[in-house]
């Protein structure tokens, strides 16, 4: 990595973000899928939840569980999770394929159910997020890896933060919330000089914000 810039060659040359490290899946996400615009409510409804169970250990393990998650928590349907049971906790907490944290289990529960509220309210969960995305006046000129390394919050995820937990949700920092609008297309938080910056910046333009 260049400790300047924060980029990284990949196995192909090209400059990325450092943080995937070239291992293959990693490096999957962040071409792929770190930072493109969501605004299917299951997606990310899955991706608030995750990063929940990601705090205190690495994404990349959270990652690699991922599909363990999905199948132990019913796709991340939310109405399906909102009618989990204490059996359903036990259940989950038998399973070796996830993290068994009991109060993130019982988290995730109490979170399908403020979602459910909340999409009801706003017309889904996509336009309830969607509404928080952060104005040109509220973004730095240049994403680089000094602003990223001072910013592990801004003012939008604790608004954010505030909001959720007002409404009874839980595991929802404003650390892992900005992990959250980064990794959901909220914000456009590639370094200057990573291929995927201006392919995001495009997506982004091109996207219908939901209503």
């Amino acid at each position: 990595m260049d400790e300047k810039t924060g980029l990284l060659a990949g196995p192909d040359g090209i400059a990325r973000c450092f943080w995937h490290g070239n291992l293959p899946d990693y490096l999957h996400y962040h071409d792929h899928e770190w930072g493109r615009p969501v605004t299917d409510d299951r997606r990310l409804f899955e991706k608030i939840c995750l990063e929940g169970f990601q705090s205190g250990l690495s994404w990349l393990t959270i990652l690699r569980k991922r599909e363990n998650f999905r199948e132990a928590f019913a796709g991340f349907d939310i109405d399906k999770i909102a009618a989990f049971t204490d059996e359903d906790v036990e259940r989950l907490l038998g399973n070796a394929g996830i993290i068994r944290h009991r109060g993130k289990i019982v988290s995730t529960i109490n979170n399908a159910k403020r979602a459910r509220e909340m999409a009801d309210e706003a017309g889904s969960l996509a336009a309830w997020f969607w509404k928080f995305e952060p104005g040109p006046d509220e973004r730095p000129g240049i994403v680089d890896l000094a602003h990223l390394r001072a910013n592990p919050t801004t003012a939008v995820s604790v608004r954010i933060s505030k909001e959720l937990k007002k409404r009874g949700w839980s595991f929802v920092g404003p650390t892992t919330v900005y992990a959250f609008m980064q990794a959901m297309g909220l914000v456009n938080d590639h370094l200057e000089g990573c291929v995927c910056r201006e392919q995001v910046e495009a997506e982004r333009n091109a996207f219908k914000r939901p209503k």
